[in-house]
């Protein structure tokens, strides 16, 4: 058995998992637009051991979505990943958020585009295949009416992620495939995080940090 306990933080969609194997056994997901993480972060965690029947020490690993993705919401995921770490002697193992959220697109064709909402008309997004091998790596980037045009011009184009309600209003193109209504996941994690356990491929606890991608900006309150 391997059991690892997937953290999923980086937008509105609060989602904890346990599987074993790469199999999801127990997820939990709240979406709410007021952003719930600190209130049920813990609870869910709580929650899923329950429903496993298994105690916390029975976990072999725990993984985390790494961003980017909004700042609070990764620095919770990520705070809560490395304290389970801490406490029970486990290694942890990070996963790329956009590479699980195209995970959710399933196609024999065409290209997979993730992406996460930023400010204003910019998007996080990266490119993958119908393979999910990475086509162009993570970037932020302002959209604009030719946005992807290379790739919609060859190939039907999946976009999926909350920055799907921005795009779909600037880019028209018959190859365009607007996947909505889609946020990251845990469950995504799952298989993700095993083929990672397998190979080792862990973090140092101590000393990762979530991918931000761009630095935080803090507004100041209007008087």
């Amino acid at each position: 058995m391997s059991l690892i306990l997937s953290i999923e933080t980086t937008t509105t969609n609060c989602s904890v998992s346990l599987s074993n194997e790469g199999e999801t056994l127990v997820l939990m997901e709240d979406n709410n637009k007021n952003y719930s993480h600190a209130e049920m972060l813990h609870v869910f965690i709580d929650k899923i051991i329950k429903k496993a029947d298994i105690k916390r020490s029975d976990l072999d690993a725990i993984a985390v979505s790494k961003g980017p993705g909004s700042y609070t919401g990764l620095r919770i995921g990520v705070s809560a990943a490395k304290g389970l770490c801490y406490a029970l002697d486990k290694p942890l193992i990070s996963i790329s958020t956009l590479n699980a959220l195209a995970h959710q697109v399933k196609t024999d064709e065409g290209v997979i585009i993730p992406m996460l909402d930023a400010r204003r008309l910019e998007v996080y997004s990266a490119i993958f295949d119908h393979h999910y091998n990475s086509l162009r790596g993570i970037e932020a980037q302002i959209l604009d009416q030719n946005a992807f045009e290379s790739y919609l011009e060859k190939n039907l184009v999946y976009f999926i992620g909350n920055g799907v309600e921005k795009t779909k209003t600037l880019i028209n193109h018959s190859n365009a495939i607007f996947v909505e209504n889609k946020l990251p996941s845990a469950r995504e994690m799952d298989k993700l995080a095993f083929e990672k356990y397998k190979k080792n491929d862990i973090e140092d606890v101590a000393y990762f940090e979530p991918f931000y991608l761009k630095d935080f900006i803090a507004l100041k309150a209007k008087s």
